[in-house]
């Protein structure tokens, strides 16, 4: 168990803390540095003496909501010990989380409610610096205290949206968690059911991976479990029954959405690594 801000939660699989922490059978965690702690009162007296109560580094995005949230872009490298530290934090609800101590390659997107105590910790995603593949989100967490509030479709969208800045179509990497897989199904059948409710006429597997940057794989894979796609001739054609679309988006209807705001997103792609001439 841990103790996390105003929430304890019960944590689901095993995390490689260090000793003596890891033979505790409960820890606090500060959710501004996410240093762990093994007593309440050492947590206090670190709280007490800390004057920044956000994540490391710069502020990449947010939304208007009820409480306000906001994204914190974390370098991995610039910030090892506040990153290392969120590794371990997932592991405690990610089965499939090997990375804990390499971090130097990632940047850490982390998301955050904001009152006036301070910036409130309440997911993440992580992203290779630079990737070979179509990857747009290595790892995906909300912690258990903060699920089924729409914040892991948010996460989703925004690493969507980096992708868009990017001018490249994404896909998250694999293995998924059973939640992640989850969560992205849910995301790509409620984009794309959305643009087929909107689209007149036509319209092709590369006109709707532009549209939506979804990688085309994930929008067949998707599409089939609609039947909403057909296989003729050796290509995949879109077969959009307005009227199964609109029985499938019903189902969408009424779920909470937070919408990523382009205007609220500060950020820009990193420069592509140039190569370097031979002597």
């Amino acid at each position: 168990m841990i103790e996390f801000g105003r929430y304890e939660m019960d944590t689901w699989y095993y995390s490689p803390y260090p000793e003596p922490y890891a033979s505790c059978t409960k820890l606090y965690l500060c959710e501004y540095t996410l240093k762990y702690f093994r007593k309440k009162k050492t947590l206090l007296r670190h709280l007490a003496k800390l004057d920044i109560r956000h994540p490391p580094g710069g502020g990449a995005g947010g939304a208007v909501t009820k409480p306000p949230i906001s994204v914190f872009e974390v370098d991995g490298k610039k910030a090892k010990v506040y990153c290392q530290n969120l590794c371990l934090l997932s592991k405690l609800f990610l089965d499939h989380k090997t990375l804990y101590y390499d971090v130097d390659p990632f940047l850490f997107y982390v998301m955050c409610e904001r009152d006036q105590h301070g910036y409130h910790m309440v997911g993440y995603f992580s992203k290779e610096k630079s990737c070979m593949e179509d990857y747009n989100l290595a790892c995906i967490l909300t912690l258990p205290a903060y699920q089924r509030k729409g914040y892991g479709k948010f996460l989703i969208a925004f690493a969507y949206e980096l992708s868009r800045r990017e001018g490249r179509v994404g896909t998250p990497e694999r293995p998924l968690s059973d939640l992640g897989a989850v969560s992205f199904r849910s995301y790509w059948t409620r984009v794309l059911l959305e643009q087929l409710r909107n689209v007149k006429g036509d319209v092709s597997i590369k006109e709707m991976s532009d549209a939506t940057m979804i990688r085309g794989q994930d929008i067949v894979e998707t599409l089939q479990s609609l039947g909403l796609i057909k296989y003729w001739k050796g290509t995949h054609l879109i077969h959009a029954d307005p009227r199964v679309v609109q029985e499938h988006w019903a189902k969408f209807a009424h779920q909470r959405v937070i919408e990523v705001d382009p205007a609220c997103l500060h950020w820009q792609p990193l420069p592509a690594p140039t190569a370097r001439k031979r002597p």
